[in-house]
């Protein structure tokens, strides 16, 4: 879909952005192309769309495979959706949908251009719900991605970036600016894929859960921010290399998956 059909549409079924759901329509014909290339699917896979607003990446999606599913938080863009392409759609707020109503260990490849205001919540119930998804193609605004990618010893670092690093293989693709969407915002977004891994099995709300405890208090020494036997915590730090005043930034996100086998 270009500009024009985006404009065209919003006046056909009467409908106005609300920026409270950071609605903003990619309008970029070729590169909606190339998102969807890059989720490399198969006439198999089981696809979810998060949020997709008037059917930019839907319209293509729906010629990749028969099975899939959208979730639009906009009951008018969910009606529309479900009648322009044919998809199963769920018309709710994403983060409180259960993972069981979308069959979330089912889906193979999930997309979505998450409005920076959920970003966090949304990688993290994506990463906790899908159990089996195999890529994931994402879009964010660009100054996000330092929560995404950052490192230890780092201010961003935390449990979002840690579970994005176990998952799997992180990919910056491009930076599309706002003339790329209507209405145009007036930052810049990335594309990045996620690729799963090895390590992306041990994603779950219980892991997660950990993680948050962990860093609750980042100036706080991590035994006393978790709540398990203090002795038991410093003897897996220090079985791992660390002390027994080490703070949650400072343990690598591999090691946060033997800190939590071994004190559990």
């Amino acid at each position: 879909m270009n500009r024009s059909d985006i404009i065209r549409l919003t006046e056909e079924i009467g409908f106005l952005p609300e920026q409270k759901f950071g609605q903003n329509f990619l309008c970029n014909e070729k590169i909606s192309g190339s998102i969807v290339d890059l989720c490399g699917i198969s006439p198999s896979d089981k696809v979810l769309e998060i949020g997709p607003g008037l059917g930019s990446l839907t319209s293509i999606l729906a010629t990749k495979t028969s099975d899939l599913t959208c979730i639009e938080i906009d009951k008018r863009l969910a009606e529309y959706i479900s009648e322009a392409f044919g998809c199963n759609v769920i018309s709710q707020d994403y983060l409180k949908v259960p993972a069981e109503q979308y069959n979330a260990s089912e889906i193979d490849v999930a997309v979505s251009n998450i409005p920076y205001y959920v970003m966090t919540p949304i990688i993290k119930k994506l990463l906790t719900d899908l159990k089996n998804v195999r890529i994931l193609t994402l879009m964010v605004e660009k100054e996000a991605l330092d929560r995404l990618l950052a490192a230890p010893g780092t201010k961003q670092y935390g449990p979002l970036s840690i579970i994005c690093c176990l998952f799997g293989e992180i990919n910056v693709e491009f930076d599309l600016g706002g003339d790329n969407y209507y209405p145009a915002p007036r930052t810049v977004s990335t594309v990045f894929t996620m690729k799963r891994g090895d390590n992306a099995g041990i994603i779950d709300q219980d892991f997660l859960s950990f993680l948050e405890k962990a860093f609750m208090n980042r100036r706080k020494k991590l035994t006393n921010n978790l709540d398990l036997d203090k002795d038991r915590v410093t003897a897996c730090l220090i079985s791992l290399g660390y002390n027994a005043n080490t703070r949650a930034e400072e343990i690598s996100a591999i090691d946060y998956i033997k800190l939590y086998n071994g004190t559990r």
